[in-house]
C-alpha cells in the first residue's frame, strides 16, 4: 500500500502537467499580439491647399528721391519726417546770396550786349548810306554786317545765361514733386549741399501709403507655380495675430543667384487702407497657388517613408501591388538608385511610392501618381489604395526608446 505522501506527490504533479498543458493549449489559440513596426496615416478625403513660402518687404507702390541742382547752404526747412505734403509745396530753401548776384551779373551782361547791338546797327545804317554815295568801301561794309550779326549773338547768349541764372535760383527753393509723405529726410538747416558731381538725396517721398507692394523673392523651383492674381496671405511682426491679404501683380524675369541659389522677384499689391503697415517691415508671405475644396488626400509622410534593408529583403516585399494590375513595366536596375522618384510613368505622369503593412508586417510597395499637396497632404490622383487605407509614415520606434 502506497504511503500518504507519495500518493500527494503523485497527484502534485497530475495537477501540474495538466495545468501546463492548458496554458500551452491557451497560448496556441491566443498569441500574443506582436509590437507594431510602423506608424501608419489614413487615407481620407478633404481639402488641401498649396502655397508658395517666401519672405519679402513691405515698400510703397511709388517712391521720390528729391535732390537739387545747385549747390548752398540749407536756409530754411519746412518738410520733416512723416509730413505729408503736396505737390508743388516748399520742401526747403538752400541761401540765394552766389545765386542773386550771378543772376545780377548776368542781367548787366545782356544790358551791355544790347547796348553793343544799338551801336553796331546804328553804324551799319550809316555805312550803308556812305557806300552809296562812294565814301566807304563795300568791304567797310561787310565788316559792320557782321559786327551786327555777333551782337545779335552775344545779346542771345545773355538772354540765355540769364535764363540760366533765374533757373538755378528758383532751383534753390526745393519744392515737392508729388502729393505724398515723407520717408526719409537727409538735410538740415545750415548743411552744406554740393551738386557739382552727383546729386544730393534730400528727401525721400512715398506717393500714397495706402496702396503698398512687397517685393519677395521666390525659388527658381517654385517660379513655374506663380501666376498674377494669385492670391496672397502674409503676417508680419507688428501684428503677429493677424493675417493681411494680396494680390500677385507683377512676376520679374530678371534672376537673381546668390551662392548658387537662383531666385526670382514677384511683386504683390497689397491694399492700406489703415496705414497699419509700414515701408520696410519685413513679410512671411503664403502665395495660394491651387486650392481644391475636395479630393483624396494621402498624407505627405507618406512618400518619404522608405523601409529599411531587412524589411526589403523581406519575401514580397519589392512588388509593388499596382504594378501588375495597372500592367506597368517595372525596371529594376533604374530602381536601384532611386531617390523616391520611380523612373516609370503612368499617362506621362511620375510614379510615387507608398507602402502599406503586409502580411507579418512587412511592407507593402504601391505606385501612385499625385496631384497638388502640402507639407500636410497629397493629392491621390490614381493608385489601387482609396480612402480609409492606411499607409506608412514612418518606422515605429524601439521599445522603451524615446
Amino acid at each position: 500500500m502506497m504511503k500518504p505522501w507519495i500518493k500527494r506527490g503523485a497527484f502534485a504533479l497530475a495537477l501540474l502537467a495538466v495545468a501546463t498543458a492548458v496554458a500551452v493549449q491557451y497560448a496556441r489559440q491566443n498569441p500574443k499580439e506582436e509590437e507594431p513596426k510602423f506608424r501608419t496615416a489614413s487615407i481620407d478625403q478633404g481639402a488641401i491647399t498649396q502655397v508658395v513660402l517666401a519672405t519679402g518687404t513691405l515698400q510703397p507702390v511709388i517712391t521720390v528721391n528729391v535732390g537739387t541742382q545747385v549747390s548752398g547752404t540749407v536756409l530754411e526747412r519746412r518738410a520733416d519726417f512723416n509730413d505729408r505734403v503736396s505737390k508743388g509745396q516748399i520742401l526747403l530753401r538752400l541761401d540765394p546770396a552766389n545765386l542773386q548776384a550771378r543772376l545780377r551779373q548776368t542781367r548787366a551782361q545782356l544790358a551791355a550786349n544790347e547796348a553793343a547791338l544799338v551801336l553796331a546797327r546804328a553804324t551799319f545804317e550809316r555805312n550803308q548810306k556812305l557806300v552809296v554815295e562812294g565814301f566807304i568801301s563795300a568791304l567797310t561794309l561787310d565788316q559792320g554786317r557782321r559786327e551786327v550779326d555777333a551782337a545779335l549773338a552775344n545779346v542771345e547768349l545773355g538772354r540765355a545765361q540769364v535764363e540760366a541764372a533765374q533757373t538755378d535760383l528758383d532751383n534753390s527753393v526745393i519744392r515737392s514733386p508729388i502729393d505724398g509723405v515723407v520717408i526719409r529726410r537727409n538735410t538740415d538747416v545750415g548743411q552744406t549741399v554740393a551738386a557739382s558731381f552727383q546729386t544730393p538725396d534730400l528727401y525721400l517721398l512715398a506717393r500714397d501709403l495706402r496702396q503698398m507692394v512687397i517685393q519677395t523673392n521666390v525659388s527658381e523651383a517654385d517660379v513655374g507655380l506663380i501666376q498674377a492674381g494669385q492670391r496672397v496671405n502674409f503676417t508680419v511682426d507688428a501684428y503677429p495675430e493677424r493675417e493681411f491679404e494680396g494680390t500677385v501683380q507683377q512676376f520679374r524675369l530678371n534672376s537673381a543667384s546668390n551662392q548658387g541659389v537662383v531666385t526670382y522677384t514677384i511683386i504683390v499689391d497689397v491694399a492700406n487702407p489703415q496705414e497699419l503697415l509700414k515701408p520696410g517691415m519685413t513679410a512671411q508671405t503664403r502665395i495660394v497657388v491651387s486650392s481644391k475644396p475636395r479630393v483624396t488626400r494621402l498624407p505627405t509622410a507618406a512618400l518619404r517613408f522608405r523601409p529599411d534593408d531587412d524589411s526589403l529583403k523581406a519575401k514580397g516585399a519589392g512588388a509593388p501591388a499596382s504594378a501588375a494590375s495597372a500592367g506597368v513595366a517595372v525596371d529594376e536596375k533604374a530602381r536601384a538608385d532611386d531617390d523616391g522618384v520611380l523612373n516609370a510613368t503612368r499617362s506621362g505622369a511620375k510614379l510615387y511610392r507608398v507602402y502599406t503593412v503586409g502580411e507579418k508586417q512587412v511592407p507593402k510597395l504601391h505606385e501612385v501618381t499625385i496631384g497638388i499637396a502640402n507639407t500636410r497632404f497629397t493629392e491621390l490622383i490614381s493608385s489601387d489604395l482609396k480612402a480609409g487605407d492606411e499607409v506608412i509614415t514612418r518606422s515605429a520606434e524601439a521599445p522603451g526608446k524615446k
